[in-house]
C-alpha cells in the first residue's frame, strides 16, 4: 500500500512538474492590427519567439479590436497577449484601466510617432493650415458626394485617432464644412494613389513612420501648438464628441509594445524578450517599406530582419 501511494504521489509531483513546464513556455497570442507598422512589428516578435527562443507564438487572424486586446491581456487566458503597436495618449483608457490601475498588462520601451493631417504637396500653395479649411471654396473641392461638404480621411472605425481628428475638426470650427471618412488603411491608400496619380484633391490624417512618406510627397497642415489643457479626450461615452477637446496640435506620441503580465509565468522568456524591445522608428519604416510599398512577405521580411541583427535580438531575449 505505501508503495503504491508513493507511486502515485510521484506521478503526481511529475505530472505537476511537467504541467508548470508546459505552462513556463505557452503559446505567445500576438495581435493582428490592421496597419502596416502594428504588423511589421507582430511578425518581428513572432520571428524572434519561435526562431531563435524556440518556442510558440501566434499572430491570431483578426484579433484586431483594441477593446478585445485589453481584455484578453488583461485576463491573461493566452487568448491575446501582445498589443504590437499601442499609441499614446490615443489608448489612454486601456493604458489607465489596465496598466496604471489592474496591474495587468505591462509594456516595453516607446518609440515616438507623429500624427497629422496632409495634403499632397501639390495642393500646398492653396492649403497651409487648419484655417485655410474654414474658406467654403477650399471644402468645396473636396466635396466627393455633393451634399456641400468637403471630406477628410480620419481612420479606420476601430481607431480611437479617429475620433481625435473629428473632436480636432469640430474644435477648429470646421463641421459645417467637413465631415470625416471613415474607411480602412488599405481603401485609403487606394484612394491616394488615384488622387495623387491624377493630381486631386485628398486630405487625409496619417503617422510615422509609415511607407507613404517614401512613396509620395506629402505636407502637413499647420497647426495650433499644443498647450498643457488644450486636449481633454473623452471618447468612451456616447457623448465623446460634445465633451471632449483637442483644439491644438497632438505632441509627438509614444508607440509601445504591451503585453499580458500572465507572460510571467505562462512563457517569462517571451515576457523578458516584450520587456526589453527597444524599437527604432527609423527600423520599423524600413519594416514597412518592404512589407507596405513592396509587398513583401512580412514574415519573410522578419525572419531576414531576425537573422541579419542577431546581436540586437540577442540583447532583447538575454536582457
Amino acid at each position: 500500500m505505501k508503495l503504491a501511494k508513493t507511486l502515485a504521489l510521484t506521478a503526481a509531483l511529475t505530472m505537476s512538474a511537467s504541467s508548470i513546464a508546459l505552462a513556463a513556455d505557452a503559446k505567445v497570442a500576438i495581435s493582428d492590427l490592421n496597419w502596416t507598422g502594428a504588423k511589421a512589428i507582430g511578425h518581428v516578435i513572432k520571428a524572434i519567439i519561435t526562431g531563435p527562443m524556440g518556442s510558440e507564438a501566434e499572430i491570431v487572424e483578426g484579433l484586431s479590436d483594441q477593446a478585445i486586446i485589453s481584455a484578453g491581456m488583461d485576463k491573461g487566458d493566452g487568448s491575446a497577449d501582445v498589443w504590437t503597436d499601442m499609441w499614446m495618449p490615443n489608448q489612454q483608457g486601456p493604458w489607465d484601466k489596465f496598466i496604471v490601475e489592474a496591474k495587468t498588462v505591462d509594456h516595453n520601451q516607446p518609440y515616438l510617432g507623429t500624427q497629422q493631417m496632409y495634403v499632397p504637396s501639390y495642393m500646398s500653395d492653396k492649403i497651409k493650415s487648419f484655417d485655410d479649411l474654414k474658406n467654403p471654396e477650399i471644402a468645396a473641392m473636396f466635396d466627393k458626394d455633393g451634399n456641400g461638404k468637403g471630406e477628410y480621411w480620419a481612420g479606420d472605425a476601430s481607431w480611437k485617432s479617429t475620433k481625435i481628428w473629428q473632436v480636432k475638426m469640430k474644435d477648429y470650427g470646421l463641421s459645417e464644412l467637413w465631415e470625416p471618412e471613415i474607411i480602412s488603411d488599405a481603401t485609403f491608400k487606394a484612394q491616394l494613389k488615384s488622387s495623387y496619380g491624377n493630381q486631386k484633391p485628398i486630405l487625409f490624417y496619417y503617422w510615422t513612420p509609415e511607407w507613404i512618406h517614401a512613396a509620395y510627397d506629402i505636407t502637413p497642415l499647420n497647426e495650433p501648438a499644443h498647450t498643457e489643457g488644450c486636449m481633454d479626450l473623452q471618447l468612451d461615452g456616447e457623448d465623446w464628441l460634445e465633451v471632449s477637446k483637442a483644439g491644438c496640435k497632438t505632441p509627438d506620441a509614444e508607440v509601445f509594445i504591451s503585453f499580458s503580465k500572465s507572460l510571467e509565468t505562462r512563457n517569462p522568456a517571451a515576457a523578458k524578450l516584450l520587456k526589453n524591445m527597444k524599437l527604432d522608428p527609423a527600423v520599423v519604416n524600413g519594416w514597412i517599406l518592404e512589407i507596405g510599398r513592396d509587398e513583401k512577405d512580412p514574415q519573410d521580411v522578419a525572419e531576414k530582419w531576425v537573422e541579419e541583427n542577431k546581436d540586437l535580438v540577442n540583447s532583447w531575449i538575454n536582457g
